[in-house]
C-alpha cells in the first residue's frame, strides 16, 4: 500500500507546483525557498553547472550570476555531490553549518539522469529519513521546473556560460539533444568540445519504442558554414528517420539535401548512423567515411566496429553503403568519436591517440564512475593534454546497453 505523504512535504510540492505555472526563471529561487519551509527545509539555494561542468553557479533570481556564489566542481563538497550523484552533508567541515546553525546538505539536481546542478539545503533540527526524502523530492521538482523554463530563458543560458559563444556553437547546442539520457535498458551520454567554438561536429539520438537511434557527424571545416552543414545534416537525418526510412536511405537523403543546398562536393559530412534494439541488444550501423566505433566489455577493448565505409555525405560518388550488425552483451559500452579526440596533439606534436582514449574510458569505468562523469573527466584529460586549446572539434557519444539486467544501471 502506498504511503501517503505527510502534510508538510505535500504542501511544499503542491504549493510550489501551483505557484510555478506563471513564474519566470528568475522567480524560481524565491518560490523554492518560500515553499521549502513547510517541509522543514530552512534554506534552499540553487546551483547550476556551467556548460563544461567546471563550476556550479548560484541562481540568484536576479538574472545571470557571474563569479558570485561560484563553486569549483573538482574542489568542493558540492562538486563531489554533483560528480557522484549523491546526497552529501558537510560533516566536519567549516562550512557544514550556516550562520544560524542549520546543517548544510548538497542534493543533486537531475533531469532524468542529466546532471543540472545541486541544491544547497539547510536543515535546522537534523535530517531524519523523512527530511532526506523531502530534500530529494524537492530536487526532483526543481529540476523539472528548470527544464520547463530554460528553453526560453536567456538568463539560464548566460548563467551556464563562462565566456562568449561563437555563432556556429550557438547553432550546434540549440540543435542537439541533452548530453545524457537513460532508461532501464540503455544509457546514452555525450561530450562536445571546444564547447564555445565548436563548428562542424554534432551528435544525435532518439528513441522510438524499443529502438535507440544514434548518430555522430563531422562536417568539413570549422566555421559557421561547417555549423550550417552539420545542422542541415542532422535535420535531414531526423526528417528521413521520422518517416520510417532505413539507415542507408537516410544517409542518401542527407546527401541529397547537402548537394541541393551547397552543390556537389562543395561541403561534405562524415557520419556513423546506427540503431540499437534495446530489447535484443543488436546494433546496426552504416559508416559514411567516419572513424569506426569501439566496444568496451568487462573492462577490456573487445572490438572495433569495422564496416566497409561509403564516401562522406555530399560527395555523391555513388559508393555502395554497407549495413553491419553486432550482437552486444549486457553492460557493453559502444563509443563513437570524432577525429578531434584522437588527433589532439600536445606541445611536442604527439597525438592523444585511440589507445590512450579507450584506456582512459576503461580506467574510469573501473573506478565505478557514472557514464556522464567518465566523459567529463575524459574531456578534461584531452584538454589538459592539448594545453586547454583544441584546434578541431572533439566529440564522444557513448552508449551502454543494460539489457534486462536493470540492476546494472548506474546513474
Amino acid at each position: 500500500m502506498a504511503v501517503k505523504p505527510s502534510p508538510g512535504p505535500e504542501r511544499m510540492l503542491v504549493g510550489l507546483l501551483r505557484a510555478s505555472h506563471l513564474a519566470a526563471l528568475e522567480q524560481i529561487p524565491g518560490l523554492v525557498a518560500e515553499h521549502a519551509v513547510s517541509a522543514g527545509l530552512a534554506e534552499v539555494l540553487i546551483y547550476l553547472a556551467d556548460l563544461q561542468c567546471n563550476v556550479l553557479r548560484l541562481l540568484t533570481g536576479e538574472g545571470a550570476s557571474t563569479e558570485v556564489g561560484e563553486l569549483r566542481i573538482d574542489a568542493t563538497l558540492a562538486g563531489r555531490a554533483f560528480q557522484e550523484v549523491r546526497v552529501l552533508v558537510g560533516v566536519g567541515e567549516d562550512t557544514d553549518r550556516d550562520t544560524d546553525g542549520a546543517q548544510r546538505w548538497w542534493v543533486p539536481l537531475l533531469n532524468g539522469v542529466e546532471r543540472m546542478g545541486v541544491l544547497r539545503i539547510g536543515v535546522e533540527t537534523g535530517a531524519d529519513a523523512q527530511i532526506q526524502d523531502n530534500m530529494r523530492d524537492l530536487a526532483s521538482l526543481v529540476a523539472l521546473l528548470l527544464v520547463d523554463k530554460r528553453p526560453y530563458s536567456d538568463s539560464y543560458a548566460r548563467l551556464v556560460r563562462t565566456r562568449p559563444m561563437h555563432v556556429a556553437a550557438e547553432m550546434q547546442w540549440t540543435l542537439m539533444p541533452p548530453l545524457t539520457f537513460a532508461d532501464q535498458r540503455v544509457t546514452i551520454a555525450a561530450v562536445l568540445e571546444p564547447a564555445y567554438e565548436v563548428g562542424g561536429d554534432a551528435f544525435d539520438y532518439a528513441l522510438a519504442g524499443e529502438v535507440a537511434y544514434l548518430g555522430i557527424f563531422d562536417s568539413m571545416g570549422h566555421d559557421v558554414t561547417a555549423g550550417l552543414s552539420a545542422n542541415l545534416a542532422v535535420a535531414a537525418c531526423r526528417n528521413s528517420r521520422r518517416q520510417g526510412t532505413g539507415l542507408a536511405a537516410t544517409s542518401e537523403a542527407v546527401e541529397q539535401v547537402l548537394i541541393t543546398e551547397f552543390g556537389q562536393a562543395t561541403r561534405f559530412v562524415t557520419a556513423i548512423l546506427g540503431d540499437l534494439n534495446t530489447r535484443t541488444g543488436v546494433l546496426s550501423w552504416i559508416n559514411r567515411g567516419h572513424h569506426p566505433p569501439v566496444v568496451i566489455r568487462g573492462g577490456r577493448w573487445v572490438a572495433t566496429l569495422e564496416c566497409p565505409p561509403a564516401t562522406p555525405m555530399g560527395l555523391n560518388l555513388g559508393t555502395e553503403i554497407a549495413m553491419c550488425r553486432k550482437q552486444l552483451e549486457p553492460g557493453d559500452r559502444v563509443v563513437f568519436y570524432s577525429d578531434g579526440i584522437v588527433e589532439a596533439r600536445n606541445a611536442a606534436g604527439e597525438e592523444f591517440g585511440l589507445d590512450r582514449f579507450v584506456d582512459f574510458i576503461i580506467r574510469r569505468t573501473a573506478d565505478g564512475l557514472p557514464v556522464p562523469e567518465t566523459l567529463r573527466r575524459l574531456i578534461r584529460g584531452v584538454l589538459e593534454y592539448h594545453t586547454d586549446r583544441l584546434q578541431d572539434d572533439a566529440t564522444v557519444l557513448l552508449v551502454e546497453w543494460h539489457g534486462d539486467a536493470h540492476e546494472r544501471l548506474h546513474l
